[in-house]
């Protein structure tokens, strides 16, 4: 009977003791797969983290095509209205009279004040007139140097008579650089000319 009872004994330990070793091992395992489901959900969040970033890169992208879109039409639309427009009057800013820098599409004072005038003008005379500002330069430099500076010249006045209340869509600008000069460009008196911004004002 007493064999009975320490074989019985025996093996509930060694039952117990398998148990034991078992819950540590599940215990491990668990651990184990814990840790690699939470690399797994790090790893995920970061995928997501980066998506939503190119999400808000091509958001943002998306707004300046847009932006670039919406001035692109306005700038065509006062094309086609330029092209079907009847002339009225110009008005011209040579180098000579209101002094461009060299180089440079900054609007003088004498600039600004003709073109405060002027806009003030276009205000009291009509409110629907189209303007074709065009910018045009001396020989000097390069023809590629030559027909940017024209457009940023044109641009500038463009802005400027903006800030004065004309609407942008009423306003086109174009750049001939040294192609339409007004007198010789081996002079210095000749390439002060050329360097000019017309206005030209259309109904």
């Amino acid at each position: 009977m007493r064999l009975v009872k320490s074989s019985a004994l025996a093996t509930a330990a060694v039952l117990l003791g398998a148990l034991s070793l078992g819950g540590c091992a599940t215990k491990g395992f668990v651990r184990d797969q814990v840790g690699v489901v939470d690399v797994k959900l790090q790893a995920t969040d970061a995928q997501v983290q980066q998506a939503n970033a190119t999400l808000g890169a091509h958001g943002t992208q998306i707004a300046e095509l847009d932006k670039t879109s919406r001035e692109a039409l306005e700038r065509a639309t006062a094309a086609g209205k330029l092209a079907e427009g009847k002339f009225l009057y110009s008005m011209v800013l040579s180098d000579d009279s209101v002094k461009f820098p060299l180089d440079s599409s900054n609007l003088s004072p004498e600039a600004q004040t003709r073109l405060q005038a002027f806009a003030d003008k276009l205000k009291a005379d009509n409110h629907n007139v189209y303007l074709e500002i065009q910018g045009h330069t001396d020989a000097t430099g390069a023809e590629p140097t030559n027909m940017r500076l024209g457009e940023e010249r044109a641009e500038a006045v463009r802005l400027f008579m903006n800030k004065q209340g004309v609407a942008l869509n009423r306003m086109n600008t174009i750049s001939y650089g040294e192609e339409v000069p007004v007198a010789d460009n081996k002079s210095r008196a000749g390439r002060a000319q050329n360097r000019r911004v017309v206005v030209v004002v259309l109904s």
